[in-house]
C-alpha cells in the first residue's frame, strides 16, 4: 500500500494509525506526501497494489495523484478527507467526484456523504461507509493516547492554572493571494473570492472580541489553532504581542487541544464531530451570517453567537447545550463504539488488495498526461527546502511576484514536511492500543 497525504495535522495521526493497523495484518505500507520529490520506484520494482489518496475530484486528480506518483494502476482508494461541504459545493461538479475519478473506491465518513456522491454519480459498488478515522481517538480504546493538559502546560509553557479556550479558526483563504483565490476559483467553479471577503471580516471582529475578552476574562488562555492553509498574519502577531495569553498553536493533533480545553470556540470547523463527540461545551462565533454557498451542511440551523454580548453571557456558563442537533451530526458520521473505523477501513483496503478490481478509473473517459515539469522542479524546491534557501533571495533575476508565490510553496512544503523516524515513532506508538 502507498498512502498520499496533503496536510500533516489533517491527516498525519489518521493515516499512521491505519498504517499501524496494515502492518499489523502482515502488509507493508508506505506514506508518501504529495508534494515531495516523485520516486521512480513507486513506477518499477515498489509499485504499490493499492494506493490510497487524500482526495479524488475528477481525471485530473486521478492523473496528478495516483498517474505522475505511480503510473497506471486501477486499485484506488480515496480516503475522501472535504466530505463536510456547504450546499453549494455539494450541488457543484468539482466535488461530485466526476468522470474517472467516480469508478475509484470512495470512503464515505456516514450515509448522507455516501447518499449524496451515489446520487451524483457514483456507483454504488464505489461508495463505502466506514466512519471517520479521526473519531476512533475518542474510543476508551485510545484512553491515555493524548497528553493531559497538565503535560500540554508543561510541553508548550502555558499556564495550567487558567481556563483554557481553543479556537479552531476555518480562515482557510486569509493568507491566500489573488492569484492563488483566482486558481481555486477556476479549478471549482466556485465563487471564492466572496468566502474570503466574509472570512476576512469575520477573522477581523473575531480578534476583536478576543481582544475584549482576554482583557474582561483576565483569568482566560486563548489557544488560536490556525487553518492548515492559513499562516501567521499581521491581526495574529498583533494579538500575541499584545496578550501573553493569547497562544497561536498548530502543533499537534485538534482533538489533543479540544480533549485538553474547558471551552471550545469555532466559525465553521468540520471539527465539531470531534467536539461533539468529546461533550466539549462549544460555542460557534460568527459575527455576521453566513449564506449556503460558503455554510457546510452540517451547520445549517445552527445556534451562533453573533455579538460579543452574547458570546461573553455564554462564555460565563459552565454549561451550554451543543450548538448543532445531535441528529445531524449522527447523519454525517456513522460512530461505532464496537467496530472503529480504522477497523473498518482496514478491512475495505484488504478487501481491495485480494480481490480484483471493483472498477477501471483507467479505462475509456481518461487520457493519461505525464508531468515531466514536476518530475524535475519538486526535486529542487525540496532540496531547497533542505538546504534553506528561500526564493525571496533571488527577486532581481526573476521578479517579486515571481519569488513571492515560489516562496509560499516552499513554506508549504516545509509545513508539510515530516521525517521517516518520526512516521515510524508514531506508528510504534499506536501498537500497544490495537486489539
Amino acid at each position: 500500500f502507498l498512502i498520499l497525504y496533503e496536510h500533516i495535522v489533517r491527516e498525519l495521526e489518521n493515516n499512521c494509525l491505519l498504517m499501524a493497523e496494515l502492518r499489523r495484518r502482515g502488509y507493508t505500507v508506505e506514506l508518501m506526501q504529495l508534494m515531495s520529490r516523485k520516486k521512480l520506484k513507486y513506477f518499477l520494482h515498489k509499485k504499490p497494489k493499492v494506493i490510497v489518496t487524500s482526495a479524488m475530484y475528477d481525471n485530473e486528480t486521478l492523473n496528478s495523484f495516483v498517474y505522475n506518483n505511480v503510473g497506471i494502476l486501477q486499485k484506488v482508494v480515496n480516503l475522501h478527507w472535504e466530505e463536510v461541504l456547504s450546499r453549494e459545493q455539494e450541488e457543484s461538479d468539482f466535488y461530485s467526484l466526476k468522470e474517472n475519478a467516480a469508478k475509484c473506491t470512495h470512503i464515505c465518513w456516514g450515509e448522507s456523504a455516501k447518499n449524496r456522491i451515489v446520487n451524483n454519480g457514483v456507483p454504488e459498488k464505489n461508495a463505502v461507509v466506514t466512519g471517520a478515522v479521526q473519531l476512533d481517538f475518542l474510543l476508551p480504546q485510545f484512553a491515555g493516547y493524548y497528553r493531559s493538559k497538565k503535560k500540554l502546560s508543561e510541553d508548550f509553557s502555558l499556564d495550567y492554572d487558567k481556563n483554557w479556550i481553543l479556537y479552531i479558526s476555518s480562515f482557510s483563504c486569509a493568507s491566500m493571494d489573488d492569484s492563488e483565490i483566482e486558481e481555486l476559483n477556476t479549478m471549482t467553479n466556485l465563487d471564492f473570492w466572496g468566502f474570503q471577503q466574509v472570512g476576512n471580516r469575520s477573522m477581523e471582529v473575531t480578534l476583536e472580541w478576543f481582544d475584549r475578552l482576554l482583557i474582561e476574562r483576565p483569568n482566560t488562555l486563548l489557544i488560536y489553532r490556525p487553518h492548515p492553509s492559513e499562516w501567521e498574519s499581521e491581526p495574529l502577531k498583533n494579538m500575541i504581542e499584545k496578550h501573553p495569553t493569547f497562544k497561536v498553536i498548530s502543533d499537534s493533533s485538534v482533538k489533543e487541544w479540544v480533549l485538553a480545553c474547558d471551552k471550545i470556540f469555532t466559525w465553521m470547523s468540520t471539527s465539531i464531530a470531534e467536539i461533539y463527540y468529546s461533550n466539549k461545551n462549544c460555542i460557534i462565533v460568527r459575527p455576521e451570517p453566513l449564506c449556503s454557498d460558503y455554510d457546510p451542511v452540517i451547520y445549517e440551523s445552527c445556534d451562533a453567537v453573533d455579538s460579543y454580548e452574547e458570546l461573553i453571557l455564554r462564555f460565563d456558563k459552565d454549561s451550554l447545550p451543543f450548538p448543532i442537533k445531535g441528529e445531524i451530526i449522527e447523519e454525517h458520521y456513522d460512530f461505532d463504539e464496537k467496530k472503529p473505523a480504522y477497523v473498518r477501513i482496514c478491512d475495505l483496503l484488504e478487501d481491495v488488495y485480494k480481490n480484483p478490481p471493483r472498477d477501471f478509473p483507467f479505462s475509456e473517459g481518461y487520457r493519461p498526461r505525464f508531468n515531466l515539469l514536476k518530475f524535475i522542479v519538486l526535486p529542487i524546491l525540496n532540496l531547497m527546502v533542505t538546504l534553506k534557501i528561500r526564493p525571496k533571495h533571488f527577486s532581481f533575476l526573476f521578479g517579486k511576484k515571481f519569488t513571492e508565490k515560489a516562496d509560499r510553496m516552499l513554506g508549504y512544503i516545509e509545513k508539510s514536511r515530516i521525517s521517516n523516524k518520526e512516521i515510524e515513532n508514531k506508528i510504534e506508538q499506536f501498537r500497544e492500543y490495537l486489539g
